[in-house]
């Protein structure tokens, strides 16, 4: 069986959507704004290392390149304190997130049973018209044989 899900007339809600990428960056730049600034220190002090060499000062190009190991330790050291410092919020997040999606979940399937209730409803429908148009069917063709075996006796 596929793992792609049943087909519903629900599939179109937005709810399904992923965030954008960009959307997703402002979320967590707002969450943890030391990261980003980190990586924009560490990409500095690697431009100024590569202009110093390109100058030939090899006192600045030492400079610059600790910096940049600075700036690289300094991104390190707030990803690590974010994730203590987060860490009993994202749980939260991620329990609240659970519970919704749970709800979610469970609407969807009574919407898809509601779904599958009606069809099954119309399908009855339609099998029992079929039935009695058969037996209407049947009826006016024993009529039409009835009348026939009449008029063949009337003739004999």
């Amino acid at each position: 069986m596929s793992s792609r899900p049943l087909p519903s007339s629900f599939d179109e809600s937005p709810d399904f959507y992923d965030e954008s990428r960009w959307s997703k960056f402002t979320r967590r730049f707002k969450e943890e704004p030391l990261i980003p600034f980190g990586a924009a220190l560490t990409c500095l002090a690697l431009l100024q290392a590569t202009r110093s060499i390109r100058a030939g000062n090899k006192a600045a190009t030492n400079k610059w390149f600790r910096a940049r190991i600075y700036a690289q330790g300094f991104t390190v050291a707030a990803m690590i304190a974010g994730s203590f410092y987060y860490k009993n919020e994202r749980a939260e997040e991620r329990a609240v997130e659970a519970v919704v999606a749970e709800r979610k979940g469970e609407e969807k399937r009574a919407a898809w049973i509601k779904e599958l209730e009606i069809r099954d409803r119309e399908d009855r429908e339609m099998a029992e018209r079929a039935k009695k148009h058969a037996e209407r069917r049947r009826a006016a063709m024993a009529a039409a044989a009835a009348t026939k075996d009449l008029e063949t006796k009337d003739k004999e």
